[in-house]
């Protein structure tokens, strides 16, 4: 069996940090989106809109820098994937174009009817975005029909089995509840009571459905737990990931909920980062037969390709990051509806 090189090591690590990085940012802003579909007035409606219109763009920067990382440096896996989920991709990028233009044109015509017309769509786009997203990573982690020579042989419709939905059912609550807790940083009265209340409610199913999945997990993903405890990265993220589940409630509690948003965001990257630690070297297990999967090894670019693209890649990802937290900073504290909001 051939073993990882350096190279290709990093780039697995990169692949990790950026998808982790994007469900974090775009996992609240699409709960928002999720949660407004239950928001009966107006005014209410806009706010929330309000509350991720500075950051929703550049949260989505993340996830074309994951897809561009992994087209890249395992060119093999990129195609496999979008072979694979290409009616679901469709749906997905449907979805983000929905949810995208209904923030913009909300507000062009004078319209009570025109404005509930893309206020559903703001919420469906998003519901659609969060559970395809779930489904699509709870596939990653069962495994794709791969026959000997690496090819996926399934269809549409045998992506969607029971446990790639009960993960899309977790992603989904994963992100309600990482919404939630953020809703209550930005909003004021009787938003802000809601937010903190239903964070709570949450937090409680987010920590059931994941011993749930955790459990299945055991069953039919076998691999992921095989020697998983001899890596280093697993005792750092699975602490993280102790810490977390222990000082979401006690932040809330404590009604610190910026606090609270920092350690929601630490459980979602925790849980990917976990995620990748037990796939290792595994891009895309065969559910067929483990040994047909493709991995770092068998998928990568040549050795002068994984190096330029690192030092692209080096180069151009600070300036994502300085912008990213830049935004943040600027657009901090509590949202206000003008006449140039959403």
């Amino acid at each position: 069996m051939l073993e990882p090189t350096l190279l290709q090591i990093i780039w697995f690590l990169l692949v990790t940090i950026l998808l982790g990085v994007y469900f974090v940012l775009d996992g609240f802003d699409l709960g928002v989106g999720v949660l407004s579909l239950f928001v009966k007035d107006s005014h209410s409606k806009r706010i929330l809109m309000n509350s991720i219109g500075p950051f929703w763009d550049g949260n989505e920067v993340w996830l074309i820098a994951g897809g561009g990382a992994i087209f890249a440096a395992f060119p093999v896996v990129y195609a496999t994937a979008f072979s694979a989920f290409y009616l679901a991709v469709y749906l997905l990028l449907f979805a983000l174009f929905f949810r995208a233009i209904s923030l913009e044109l909300r507000n062009k015509v004078d319209s009570r009817g025109w404005e509930k017309f893309w206020e559903i769509s703001f919420g469906v786009g998003s519901l659609l975005s969060l559970v395809l997203l779930g489904v699509a990573f709870g596939n990653i982690l069962r495994g794709l029909p791969l026959n000997d020579s690496k090819t996926f042989t399934g269809n549409f419709f045998e992506l969607l089995n029971p446990y790639s939905i009960l993960v899309g059912v977790f992603g989904l609550i994963m992100g309600l509840m990482h919404s939630a807790i953020y809703l209550a940083t930005k909003t004021t009265g009787e938003l802000e009571q809601k937010y903190q209340k239903l964070s709570n409610v949450f937090y409680i199913v987010f920590i059931i459905s994941y011993l749930i999945i955790t459990m299945i997990s055991i069953f039919v993903s076998k691999y992921l737990f095989d020697g998983i405890t001899h890596s280093p990265f697993f005792w750092v993220l699975f602490l993280l990931l102790l810490v977390s589940f222990v000082m979401i409630p006690v932040s809330l509690n404590s009604k610190n909920i910026k606090k609270a948003f920092t350690f929601s965001s630490i459980s979602l990257f925790s849980i990917i980062g976990l995620a990748g630690v037990g796939m290792f070297p595994k891009l895309i297990p065969s559910v067929t037969n483990l040994n047909n999967s493709l991995t770092i090894m068998n998928t990568a670019s040549t050795e002068k390709t994984l190096l330029t693209m690192l030092i692209i890649a080096l180069i151009g990802m600070p300036f994502v990051v300085v912008y990213t937290i830049y935004i943040y900073k600027v657009f901090k504290g509590k949202t206000e509806i003008d006449k140039e909001s959403y």
